[in-house]
């Protein structure tokens, strides 16, 4: 990668015991960049950036976070980087402003510009009229934004998000994202991990992990381009019933239903795919249509995560 790179990781790996979570991850992050980590619940993403920000140890593989080997200096890193955890981890029994206080402090904040840096961001945040109110009893938007201002308040170069909108509502997460864009813009370095895929596509760079292993990287335009797979899209007045129609179709690895439409996946290998779903459903005397469609980030995911038996057969 000719650009900059703020990560870099070359076969990071952690086992916990017989458990491996994270197997020889190769990994580049531009900054200055969105870079997003896709995948479902127990892929690695969590445990991959917790060995990123040095509170987990790697079994084996090195990394370069800023310039700094993990685990190496971790005060050093800890000063230039922000952490926001999936979960809401400031104390609710504290104001929003006080919450903020006590961030500074844990960042040796210059005193002269507290006061000034947190009315900034409680205005940017959109939490200025909620300073004195408990942060436990705000809404899951409102905690999210909160959280985001605790982690950048130290201005760091690098921000790393465990899946921060997890808990929120689609108007929250746009919100959130159109933060995200601003800080990128200035300059930050943001490091995301999601199993929602309109927020992957949203990433400048993208990783998919599945069971410890980065099984695709690009951007998603890139990805969308390189699945190795014909995408035929089926629509049918009875979605189930053409669904069991066509994944009888010889070389078809994967159908998935959305709505009354068919999201089929075909190796690009075999020739003229869309003939052969369409000739399966005439057969079944469905009413149905096949067309070949472009592919979305979801049939990325799912292209590059089945089983190598599947695609085999």
């Amino acid at each position: 990668m000719s650009e900059p790179c703020a990560i870099e990781a070359r076969a990071l790996s952690k086992h916990f015991g017989s458990l491996v979570a994270v197997d020889k991850l190769d990994l580049d992050v531009p900054r200055g960049r969105i870079y997003g980590f896709l995948g479902p619940n127990g892929c690695g993403k969590s445990t991959t950036i917790r060995m990123l920000c040095g509170l987990l140890t790697p079994t084996s593989g090195r990394a370069t976070v800023l310039g700094i080997e993990v685990p190496g200096d971790a005060a050093a890193l800890k000063a230039r980087i922000g952490y926001m955890t999936q979960k809401f981890s400031l104390f609710g029994d504290m104001t929003n402003y006080e919450n903020l206080q006590f961030i500074a402090e844990i960042y040796s904040y210059p005193r002269a510009d507290r006061e000034r840096r947190i009315n900034e961001l409680l205005e940017r945040y959109d939490l200025a009229d909620r300073r004195k109110q408990l942060a436990g009893t705000m809404s899951g938007g409102q905690k999210q934004r909160l959280a985001l201002a605790c982690a950048v308040l130290h201005k760091p170069d690098l921000l790393l998000l465990d899946e921060p909108t997890s808990a929120v509502d689609p108007q929250s997460r746009r919100d959130f994202w159109a933060k995200l864009f601003e800080l990128a813009e200035a300059g930050t370095t943001i490091l995301v991990s999601t199993h929602y895929m309109d927020e992957a596509e949203r990433c400048h760079r993208l990783a998919i992990l599945d069971r410890g292993v980065k099984v695709a990287d690009g951007t998603p335009q890139e990805l969308k381009e390189n699945t190795g797979m014909h995408v035929v899209e089926v629509l049918a007045d009875d979605p189930f019933a053409a669904q069991k129609l066509v994944d009888t179709v010889p070389g078809v690895v994967s159908v998935t239903q959305l709505g009354i439409r068919l999201r089929v996946l075909i190796p690009d290998s075999i020739e003229d795919p869309v003939e052969r779903v369409a000739a399966r459903l005439k057969q079944g005397n469905l009413a149905a249509s096949a067309t070949l469609s472009a592919a979305g980030l979801e049939d990325v995911f799912v292209a590059v995560t089945l089983k190598p038996e599947r695609v085999a057969a």
